[in-house]
């Protein structure tokens, strides 16, 4: 990580990282031989509901950065994008549709059909 000021999560986290999320976590950036990849969570404008969901792997964290660690691995988010996810958990899913990381959101008013994008 960087020399910038990051502010890591407490025992009273605002976004949980499920064990199931950052096993898959650890499991990518083992694969990509990259041990500093962290899985980054963001909000964007779009989707059918307003906002949508994304994620990334990324190795660099920036200054305004919440990073969430848990079993070794670690989660990312923006200020911005923190405050439309506060008591949110990401997990990770997989099933016959495929595998994906999900967020279950108690601050999202609505939903769309495929839970990608949401409104508060």
């Amino acid at each position: 990580m960087s020399d910038i000021n990051v502010q890591f999560s407490t025992g009273n986290d605002c976004l949980v990282l499920t064990e199931g999320a950052a096993a898959q976590v650890k499991k990518l950036a083992e694969q990509e031989n990259n041990p500093q990849l962290m899985l980054r969570v963001f909000i964007t404008g779009g989707g059918c509901s307003g906002f949508q969901y994304g994620f990334e792997f990324d190795d660099k964290v920036n200054d305004d950065d919440i990073c969430i660690e848990k079993d070794g691995a670690t989660m990312v988010i923006d200020a911005m994008s923190m405050q439309y996810m506060n008591g949110a958990e990401v997990g990770f899913q997989q099933d016959l549709t495929g595998s994906q990381f999900v967020v279950h959101n108690p601050t999202a008013t609505t939903t769309c059909g495929c839970g990608a994008s949401f409104s508060v």
